[in-house]
């Protein structure tokens, strides 16, 4: 699974919803609830789960019989019995038991039954949920002799929650006093006789609209305004037809969908003339956010040349690099995007065909999308059959589609963080300034965290301990943060290696803590924080996601010197606040810095065991990082950490690590030295100094 580049300081936005309704009162619009059979579960309920279910806020199935094998992703309730007025009275009394409070309408419905998500969406936003209302296709009772109405269960029926609150009390007296074959038809008698309310089609101009479908009818050519306007399709016999429902209704909906653009680019324009700017003032295209306007000459975007084969911004600053992947799939659907555009405008009058391209430029607009301007060379067609090549440029946009919040498991920022801190010989200088930042940001703020050293050996130094320990400083301070804090123990781990890799490192800590124990993996340059470790429990979550922050490195004080840097201004003044992070990057190269779970960790080393038996050297070769990745199936998050700093350093790049590990030490040491500016500085002041 590859990792994803960000910054989302939280990801508790869900859960926190979810708890400021609980505490305001304030309830979801509707539950749909699908009535199936043992028979029929995995066909046609299977098949309303995959067109719309997940188009409602929650959709649950209710079966009489558990069959042997539930589908999956699906939530299925089962009664314990299939015959069909039970089950309408254990699927009622369930909704209220369990879902009373949560939601102001309840649909039900039958799963030969396909339902226009979209459009009930929309009739219950209109609709009050505090009157008793009973609202679907009306149906006359047997007999035919009574002015009242029961709902047809075949088109589903909405039930308003204060109905379902009022109705609840008589359901037993409703199963032991009301005989009747059909469930919906015992449920309509029920609220007639002790509610006295009978099924509505209209309610305050508000219409349930519904279509029968007739034998051997094709969805595609159905096009009548009852068809369109539907939003209860039955019956509907098998899942192929569920499918063809769904795909007509999507097209119709998609269709729609762009007349209201068009409506609303056209009424855009004729009142673009009443503002400041005028007619030119509106953007192209019509309604999307406009180019973003730079306000200084470092904040221009730059344009990136290409041609049908290669791209002119490389990784690595090569000048010119071949076309591959999503680059060349990218371009290729841009410039057939292009030509078909072309045809719609000028058709029939002239037809285009691509020979090919000139010149192609794209760059990416935060505030809008990916904008590309193509220099073809077209070929033109007319009706009478002439034909003439001629050059055009056009302007494309791949707009930014609307942006989606993704439902997170809880997480608490009451999680203890157990800090684990490897340290070889050549680190220990740097650990006084980080058991300095734990004490004042973690110790003295009662943050809830542990903190274990691992002392890292190499065998010679372990050979000598006895006589002179590398380590004894370090054990020292140690020693003084317990006696000032008398109720803190900090515990050390000893392990001798050559090669201190970080899944080695992490096998040995892994086995000595619970399962559920929160790990910050961090290094001895870094400098913990509350804000970064509550980032920390806020990212990783167990069973789902892992977080490898992007910690910002201060370059080398020798090239970026403090004393060249212009004063910070007076803190009075907001717009020119002084930026902490200014001579210094976010180092991207190293990996590090890790936060997750040990439950998540152990899981990843099982499906790893197999392949270190056949390659032992895994063990060095790999980080935490490349474990997560290939063997864990989480999502990797990645993401820029502006609390995470660190001071400059130069990492030992250690040869026996994979070549890529290696790798990456090297560009980060190269990278870590100083800004462009700054070497640029050193390499005139050096000429100046060789000159005179």
């Amino acid at each position: 699974m590859a990792a994803t580049l960000g910054y989302v300081p939280a990801r508790h936005e869900a859960s926190t919803t979810r708890y400021i309704h609980s505490e305001l009162g304030i309830r979801e619009r509707l539950l749909v609830g699908v009535l199936t059979s043992r028979a029929t579960l995995n066909t046609l309920a299977v098949a309303v789960n995959r067109t719309v279910a997940h188009r409602f806020h929650r959709t649950v199935f209710f079966t009489g019989l558990r069959s042997a094998k539930l589908p999956h992703g699906m939530s299925v309730v089962a009664h314990g019995d299939d015959r069909p007025v039970w089950l309408m009275y254990e699927t009622v009394r369930h909704l209220h038991r369990h879902h009373g409070n949560e939601y102001d309408w309840f649909l039900l419905a039958q799963d030969d039954t396909y339902l226009q998500a979209d459009r009930l969406a929309r009739l219950v936003e209109h609709l009050s949920s505090g009157r008793d209302l009973y609202l679907g296709r009306a149906e006359e009772f047997i007999g035919g002799e009574e002015k009242a109405r029961y709902c047809h269960g075949g088109y589903g029926y909405l039930l308003s929650q204060s109905l379902l609150g009022r109705l609840q009390p008589h359901l037993d007296t409703c199963r032991n006093d009301i005989l009747s074959v059909r469930p919906d038809e015992w449920l309509g008698r029920c609220i007639i006789d002790y509610l006295g309310l009978t099924c509505l089609e209209v309610y305050q101009e508000m219409r349930y609209q519904y279509f029968e479908l007739g034998k051997n009818a094709d969805p595609e050519r159905e096009d009548s305004g009852p068809f369109r306007n539907a939003l209860a399709v039955h019956p509907v016999s098998e899942p192929g037809l569920m499918y063809r429902l769904h795909k007509r209704f999507s097209q119709m909906e998609l269709q729609w969908t762009y007349q209201q653009i068009e409506q609303l680019q056209v009424q855009i324009n004729n009142l673009s003339h009443l503002t400041p700017e005028g007619k030119a003032g509106a953007a192209w295209p019509v309604g999307i956010t406009p180019p973003f306007q730079p306000k200084s000459r470092f904040e221009v975007i730059n344009w990136e040349y290409f041609t049908e084969d290669h791209v002119y911004s490389c990784p690595g600053s090569a000048p010119k690099c071949e076309l591959r992947g999503a680059d060349r799939a990218d371009i290729s659907a841009v410039l057939e995007a292009a030509v078909e555009r072309l045809n719609a405008r000028y058709r029939p009058q002239l037809r285009f065909r691509k020979r090919r391209l000139l010149n192609g430029y794209r760059r990416f607009d935060p505030t809008r999308g990916m904008e590309y301007v193509l220099d073809l060379v077209l070929e033109a067609h007319t009706q009478k059959g002439h034909s003439q090549v001629l050059g055009r440029r056009v302007s494309l946009l791949r707009p930014l589609s609307a942006v989606e919040i993704i439902p997170m498991p809880y997480v608490t920022e009451a999680t203890r963080v157990q800090l684990i801190l490897p340290v070889t010989a050549q680190d220990q200088d740097f650990v006084g300034n980080f058991l300095d930042a734990y004490v004042a940001n973690a110790l003295d703020a009662r943050d809830n965290t542990l903190l274990t050293f691992l002392l890292v050996y190499d065998p010679f130094d372990a050979q000598r301990v006895a006589q002179s320990d590398v380590f004894a400083g370090l054990k020292a301070a140690v020693g003084e943060v317990e006696k000032r804090y008398g109720d803190v123990k900090i515990p050390w781990i000893s392990v001798k290696t050559e090669v201190p890799s970080q899944v080695k490192l992490m096998d040995i800590i892994s086995k000595k803590h619970p399962v559920d124990t929160l790990f910050f993996l961090a290094g001895a340059w870094t400098e913990v924080n509350g804000d970064f470790l509550n980032r920390c429990r806020m990212n990783a979550i167990s069973s789902w996601q892992v977080f490898f922050p992007v910690h910002f490195q201060e370059f080398s004080p020798a090239l970026a010197s403090p004393r060249e840097q212009p004063p910070p201004p007076p803190q009075s003044s907001a717009a020119f606040a002084f930026d902490p992070l200014r001579d210094g990057r976010f180092d991207r190269r190293v990996f590090d810095e890790a936060c997750f779970y040990n439950a998540d960790y152990m899981a990843a080393r099982t499906k790893m065991a197999a392949d270190v038996l056949d390659n032992e050297e895994l063990l060095e070769s790999m980080d935490v990082y490349d474990v997560f990745v290939r063997y864990s199936g989480l999502h990797v998050f990645r993401a820029v950490e502006p609390a995470l700093v660190q001071k400059y350093v130069r990492r030992a790049c250690n040869p026996r690590f994979s070549e890529d590990v290696y790798h990456r030490c090297v560009l980060s040491n190269l990278e870590g030295l100083a800004s462009r500016s700054h070497l640029s500085m050193a390499l005139f002041e050096q000429e100046q100094a060789n000159s005179t």
